[in-house]
């Protein structure tokens, strides 16, 4: 790799406008929102029989500040109107029914972000829902926040990277469930009645991804030695840049769920299936967008060099050691990115030092994917079993099953008269646990892992108030 990386980014201050989280209803809409989550069941509902829940008088005044704050807030947002008097409808809607499931299936339809991305653009976004990688209940959620939507970025997406359900966006301030690991904003997350027939947006906080990136990666390259070319140093310790590099990476990964020889969708279609499934099709829309990434920078854009080193930092060095060993996915896929680099000689660690071949990684690193992109490829005429024993042969050739492993053994060790879904109940959580070189960094690396929960753009860790 070559240091041609330029700054040629948004200085970040976007549309002007009173800022939602700086305005005195904000407060009251946070402090009301928190005061009902903890009456709430884990479906959304509230149980008046439950002793932490007040009397029925007390809940409905509460949720009265709730609507009086979003009506003092909404002149802020004049683009969220139709939203914002839908969701009134669905508060009230849910306390004349006695609080309980909640369904916001009209404001949910109603908020319509994608439909007009302008850089720095505000939201203010109620809704009972979880947070993916927070709180797994659908409790009450208030977010201020701002889209990220650059004219280069722009320019990109309609010329070349098609994604008109993409939204990014940083946080101004959030209620409890964002007070977590979780990045993203996705309409699927809300408790409706039903599922609307399609999703028509999907916000990702690239400020958190972008935090956390340069916490962990900063420690990480001091914890093994690694020395940094001028712009790889220049991504981590700039959050700026680090936030439109995690925009430009976000987008094509998204979009490349549903382009390329797919022998299936699993995000679009519902279907158990072995976790290393899903990891390989995580890596495979990263090492597509590190691929993009590649002829990007040979076409002279500033911005692909970053999105190559993000991509780099982030797989090798906080997915493996992140979250728990049970199906993690992504971590595999790190893992994995490690292994075949290590393979290949483009990353070795000797004398307690990693180094990184910075000419090699980028052409092993598209060599990995032209692999998965094989497998995909060859997989349309494999049957559903025989498919999952090819991708498993793919990561087993690089990472060491665990040895109590059945799917190691074989078809042989499997009893094949049962359905491929109840096959999956025979892989391990941890079906590939990680090498004695990830064990050790994970040791190293568990302090500042854990102090990004919550982390914001700000570089600082947030609390809930």
């Amino acid at each position: 790799m070559s240091e041609n990386l330029s700054a040629v980014v948004a200085d970040g201050t976007g549309i002007s406008g009173d800022s939602i989280a700086s305005h005195p209803a904000w407060v009251v809409l946070k402090q009301a929102v928190e005061a009902i989550r903890p009456w709430q069941q884990k479906d959304g509902s509230i149980d008046f029989s439950a002793e932490v829940v007040p009397p029925l008088a007390e809940v409905e005044r509460t949720l009265e500040s709730v609507v009086e704050a979003i009506e003092r807030l909404s002149p802020l947002v004049p683009h969220d109107t139709a939203y914002h008097q839908a969701l009134v409808a669905d508060l009230r809607r849910w306390a004349d029914g006695g609080f309980g499931v909640p369904d916001f299936l009209d404001s949910l339809l109603a908020f319509q972000p994608a439909a007009d991305r302008r850089d720095g653009l505000q939201h203010l976004v109620v809704f009972p829902m979880y947070t993916q990688n927070g709180n797994p209940d659908r409790n009450l959620e208030a977010v201020a926040l701002r889209v990220v939507w650059p004219d280069w970025l722009a320019e990109l997406e309609r010329t070349r990277y098609d994604n008109p359900l993409f939204v990014p966006i940083t946080f101004q301030d959030f209620t409890p469930g964002y007070d977590t690991n979780s990045a993203v904003l996705f309409p699927e997350t809300v408790a409706v009645r039903k599922a609307p027939e399609r999703w028509t947006w999907g916000g990702i906080f690239c400020d958190r991804e972008a935090a956390r990136f340069r916490a962990v990666t900063a420690a990480a390259v001091d914890t093994l030695g690694v020395e940094l070319p001028g712009d790889a140093a220049r991504l981590i310790a700039d959050q700026e840049l680090s936030q439109q590099t995690f925009v430009l990476w976000d987008m094509i990964h998204d979009r490349t769920h549903s382009h390329g020889d797919l022998p299936f969708d699993p995000f679009m279609i519902k279907q158990r299936a072995p976790f290393w499934m899903y990891g390989l099709e995580e890596l495979r829309c990263d090492l597509t967008t590190f691929k993009e990434a590649v002829k990007l920078q040979a076409e002279g854009h500033p911005m692909g060099l970053g999105v190559q080193y993000a991509i780099l930092f982030d797989r090798l060095f906080r997915f493996p050691v992140t979250g728990e060993r049970v199906r993690n996915y992504d971590g595999l896929g790190g893992q994995l990115l490690f292994s075949y680099l290590h393979k290949h000689d483009a990353v070795r660690w000797t004398d307690n030092t990693l180094h990184i071949d910075w000419e090699l990684a980028p052409q092993v690193t598209n060599q990995l994917c032209a692999e998965i992109e094989k497998l995909y490829r060859d997989g349309i005429d494999r049957p559903k079993l025989v498919h999952w024993f090819a991708a498993y042969d793919l990561v087993a050739t690089y990472l060491s099953p665990h040895p109590g492993s059945v799917w190691a053994k074989g078809p042989d060790a499997l009893d094949l008269s049962l359905p491929p879904r109840k096959l999956v109940d025979e892989v391990l959580v941890d079906e590939f646990p990680l090498s004695m070189f990830y064990e050790a960094l994970a040791k190293k690396l568990r302090d500042v892992i854990a102090s990004t929960k919550g982390i914001t753009g700000h570089g600082a860790v947030r609390t809930a108030a």
